[in-house]
């Protein structure tokens, strides 16, 4: 059996957002739930999408499904805790892009949880694959992990 690979260091990221806990994040344990975990992920991919001015959620001509996910826990987060998403790209295929995320309490240097998901964009309407604008390539690549 394999030794668990090592997390990624907080400059593996090359964007960070910000997201409060909140008390209904807490679960019976005392810490954040796994679930909400993914939630901080579609938050940071999918603002950031946004303010690049990539995604138009409403009425955007094309969207983003999630077709597989991951995400690895090393040290608990619990309210009142801040916590500090880091974004990375990993890779980009033709209509799909491959997401890191890290999640930091504020100011830590080691992420408590690291986790990704693949992105396939389809049309709107038709919800089939198609190629991803050179606009979105370009910013995709100022994300990109070393």
């Amino acid at each position: 059996m394999s030794a668990r690979p090592p997390f990624r260091p907080r400059q593996a990221y090359r964007s960070f957002r910000s997201i409060p806990t909140r008390w209904s994040d807490n679960d019976v344990y005392g810490h954040v739930n796994n679930v909400v975990y993914y939630s901080w992920f579609d938050t940071a991919v999918n603002a950031w999408l946004v303010e690049a001015g990539l995604l138009d959620i409403a009425e955007g001509p094309i969207i983003g499904l999630v077709v597989e996910t991951g995400c690895r826990y090393a040290s608990s987060l619990a309210f009142p805790q801040m916590v500090e998403a880091g974004l990375a790209v990993a890779r980009v295929g033709s209509s799909s892009v491959t997401w890191q995320v890290g999640l930091f309490a504020a100011g830590a240097s080691e992420a408590a949880a690291e986790g990704f998901f693949v992105h396939v964009y389809v049309d709107r309407v038709a919800r089939r694959p198609v190629p991803l604008p050179e606009a979105w390539r370009a910013a995709l690549d100022r994300l990109r992990a070393g």
